[in-house]
């Protein structure tokens, strides 16, 4: 078997119904492609340059050094910033303002081409592109890009076109791949060559070798939404079976042994194929056979009644390995050697100076998180949410992408050779909608319980228990890491209202102690007035302060006035308050006898 194709041993008995899901989603796609390539004849195009004058075609070595001494050395981007590094990118730039262009001439040209890239991009049909000028590069000898991606300088960009325009030059070819497919384009001296691709591919400009390289670049941006038709019809209900199967099948055992009873999955999260930012991730935006697939998924949620988002991923892979990492620059891209072959090619190997990746052997642990939710109606929710491994499907794995984070760890003791891949990626996030309250409120523990405070207001007590019961199940796993004051004090606000002594409970036991606030300590007693000493005596869970082990779970908090002096302690900031017998020292209560420690954290 593919190493490449092996889940991580944890989740490698994921359900039969998740595969036949992502089969289904595999066989809905486009017939376009990641990018495509056009040649043109260049009579329409009546271009003028600041400086220079009009631009006459093919375009001589004596033109193209005037265009470099009215340029300026072109910067790139890294993460937040702009720089100037010609390890990088060493090219000439002039700006759009520097650049006249006879549009109802050109537009002769432009448009109807503009048509031919909405097909080869696989984009909806009814999609329209516009245009929309970025500047001029020229590539005098020696001068290149090294490997990156261009950024969505707009919220409905979602590619790049390349206008190369007819001059004389050797090497200069331009190498674009996603997904491991790639693509090679030259350049002519006789006619425009146009290449169009995706914001999210990876692609350079191999050095110059001889002549110079002279393009118009162009944002791509979709002009209007695309029409909500996608897959034919027998493959949307064979879709919506798998789904229908995939929501009513209990969950199977994660690892040998584990025999415990498991429920369906709360949703299903589909990874998209391409890359989005949180500006660029919009139902309409979609690219490719994305845009297919998040069609029929809609389809889907509208047969079974599901609730529908987009959302972004961030997912973390640790894979054992072979080799040594090396070859890289100090970016993060590889190296590259000049190209011998100018001429176009649809795959191509490494360069002569490029080195491999480590060679992966097995996927040892993945995890995903969803963040920056966006619903059907295109309004955001910054919520984050784990995502279970059998609530995850795909059609192109992660493995295959290029991370934008990588680290290795090499043989050290026990540990293996290992390395760490981090990817951004979005994906589609459905449940049944009767689901809504249980996925929401794991996702937001303080979501959940504020929604049974507001049944509490009210005066529907019996929603709020309903509610509150469908949050035991898991309430400890979401609460159990998290210290937030806010939470804990409505917590303890509801449950001291709810009415139901073993609920309330429950959903105070996985709070600590040390996390209570004056306001909510006083509410211990609202707690003892409404369901006694029994109750109480099970509240927050057991930690570990300096090492040792603390019993902080049994409380003895015996009336009023031990809850008023545990208040009192609580603003003095005096730790772990805890209540018990009169036997130790520590201060007393007037009406009980009782008397609590609040500085040797350990119950007296």
């Amino acid at each position: 078997m593919n190493s490449l194709t092996q889940m991580p041993r944890k989740i490698e008995q994921v359900k039969f119904p998740l595969q036949e899901v992502s089969r289904q989603l595999a066989k809905i796609g486009s017939s376009g492609s990641f990018a495509t390539r056009l040649t043109v004849a260049a009579g329409d195009l009546h271009l003028e340059v600041q400086g220079v004058g009009q631009i006459r075609f093919p375009i001589t070595p004596g033109t193209a050094r005037r265009l470099c001494a009215v340029a300026r050395p072109a910067r790139h981007g890294f993460k937040d910033e702009t720089r100037l590094d010609q390890r990088v990118r060493d090219t000439w730039e002039i700006a759009k303002s520097r650049i006249s262009i006879d549009q109802s001439r050109w537009m002769n040209t432009l448009a109807p081409q503009l048509d031919r890239i909405c097909r080869g991009l696989g984009l909806p049909q009814g999609c329209s592109l516009k245009a929309q000028l970025h500047n001029m590069l020229v590539y005098a000898p020696g001068q290149f890009f090294a490997p990156h991606q261009d950024s969505e300088k707009t919220d409905d960009m979602i590619g790049t076109l390349v206008v190369s325009l007819p001059s004389r030059f050797t090497g200069g070819a331009v190498s674009i791949e996603h997904h491991g497919a790639k693509m090679r384009v030259g350049g002519s001296d006789k006619s425009l060559t146009f290449i169009a691709f995706y914001a999210d591919c990876h692609h350079e400009v191999h050095p110059i070798k001889e002549g110079y390289r002279i393009v118009l670049t162009y944002n791509l941006v979709l002009e209007h939404n695309a029409p909500a038709a996608g897959a034919p019809t027998a493959a949307i209900n064979e879709l919506t079976d798998a789904i229908r199967e995939f929501f009513a099948t209990p969950g199977q055992a994660r690892w040998s042994g584990d025999h415990s009873m498991r429920s369906p999955p709360d949703r299903l999260v589909y990874l998209l194929d391409h890359e989005y930012t949180q500006r660029g991730l919009q139902w309409n935006r979609l690219k490719n056979s994305d845009a297919q697939r998040a069609i029929a998924l809609q389809e889907v949620a509208r047969e079974l009644d599901c609730e529908i988002f987009l959302a972004l991923a961030d997912v973390h892979e640790t894979w054992s390995c072979e080799d040594e990492y090396s070859g890289y620059s100090d970016y993060g891209q590889r190296y590259y050697g000049d190209d011998d072959d100018d001429a176009d090619e649809n795959e191509g190997g490494e360069s002569p100076g490029e080195s491999s990746d480590p060679e992966l052997t097995e996927l040892i642990d993945s995890d995903v998180e969803l963040r920056h939710w966006l619903g059907a109606g295109g309004r955001w929710e910054a919520v984050a949410a784990r995502v279970d491994a059998a609530e995850l499907c795909y059609t192109r794995p992660s493995v295959d992408l290029e991370p934008f984070e990588s680290e290795h760890e090499g043989y050290t003791g026990n540990a293996g050779n290992t390395v760490e891949h981090w990817y951004h990626r979005a994906a589609v996030v459905l449940w049944p909608r009767e689901r809504t309250f249980v996925i929401r409120a794991k996702a937001s523990p303080r979501w959940g319980i504020g929604e049974v405070a507001k049944s509490l207001r009210a005066r529907n007590p019996a929603a709020a228990i309903a509610m509150a019961q469908r949050l035991v199940p898991f309430w400890a796993n979401v609460t159990g890491q998290t210290e937030k004051p806010a939470l804990f004090d409505a917590t303890f606000k509801v449950a001291a209202k709810l009415g139901d002594p073993s609920v309330a409970a429950a959903l105070m036991q996985p709070f600590a102690l040390a996390a209570l606030k004056p306001k909510a300590a006083l509410r211990l007693a609202d707690l003892l007035d409404c369901y006694g000493l029994d109750c109480c005596r099970h509240g927050p869970r057991k930690r570990i302060t300096n090492g040792r082990k603390h019993d902080s779970h049994g409380w003895t908090l015996r009336c009023r006035s031990c809850a008023e002096h545990c208040a009192q302690a609580t603003r003095r900031r005096d730790g772990n308050l805890l209540v018990g017998s009169s036997r130790n020292s520590g201060h007393g209560c007037s009406s009980c006898q009782g008397r609590f420690d609040s500085t040797s954290r350990q119950r007296t």
